[in-house]
């Protein structure tokens, strides 16, 4: 059984498969309408600062693409998964790094596949104290619990275990890059969400980025999820009056 400070990262395990999970405790009224001011971001310092950290480092789309996969995510917890015990303040650092390895920078950086390098990124960002005020820097568990979430992002499994955040951050970026389970988040919360974050061509921009690191890394993780990943993000039908 996870210990306190477990529960509090999201060390919680939950199965894996998305389809499994949702199928065993989705609920069996409508999704709820939940607005951005529903879900507010943590005024923490250590949220502030890796949100300044995110600003800085992430073009605009991937920024705001961060910010609705945050509310999203909550919106998906509040409904689904209300007995999920993780602070906002963890998850919202796992979606403000998530796509840190997407950048240019980074992908060139490193031969590692975007997510581990992004993980690796994020454990040493959280835990800088160097530059960071000591209440600013993430406890151990927190940063080890993003960083596991980060690396297995995309890591679309049907079988074993996954954390409750790392399932979390998972669900909420396959819903915002593909539009999968749409029925889990009401649609005056996509139109909210999207308003205030909006997308600015965001299945182009992620597709682009897919192509652009299998070119480079043809080994990397993203083409465990096949050859049509690109374009199912592309054809992404709930989203894409919002583009």
């Amino acid at each position: 059984m996870a210990s306190d400070s477990e529960s509090k990262y999201g060390f919680t395990p939950v199965i894996s498969s998305a389809s499994a999970l949702l199928s065993a405790v989705k609920p069996s009224s409508p999704a709820p309408f939940i607005s951005v001011a529903d879900t507010p971001v943590p005024q923490t310092a250590l949220a502030k600062r890796i949100d300044d950290y995110a600003r800085t480092h992430l073009p605009e789309p991937t920024y705001n693409h961060s910010l609705r996969v945050y509310h999203y995510g909550l919106a998906i917890k509040r409904h689904v998964f209300p007995d999920w015990r993780f602070t906002d303040e963890t998850y919202y650092l796992c979606c403000l790094l998530h796509d840190i390895g997407t950048t240019e920078e980074n992908l060139r950086e490193t031969k590692l596949s975007f997510e581990f390098y992004g993980g690796f990124l994020a454990l040493d960002v959280l835990q800088d104290c160097a530059e960071s005020p000591a209440h600013a820097v993430a406890p151990r568990d927190q940063a080890e619990s993003v960083a596991e979430a980060i690396i297995r992002h995309q890591d679309l499994c049907e079988m074993g275990k996954i954390t409750a955040v790392g399932q979390l951050l998972q669900l909420a970026t396959i819903f915002d890059n593909t539009g999968a389970y749409a029925d889990i988040v009401h649609p005056s919360t996509i139109q909210d969400v999207s308003q205030r974050y909006p997308r600015q061509q965001w299945s182009a921009c992620f597709a682009a980025t897919i192509r652009r690191e299998n070119g480079l890394k043809p080994w990397a993780h993203t083409t465990t999820l096949g050859d049509a990943f690109p374009a199912k993000v592309l054809d992404n039908a709930l989203m894409a009056s919002y583009e």
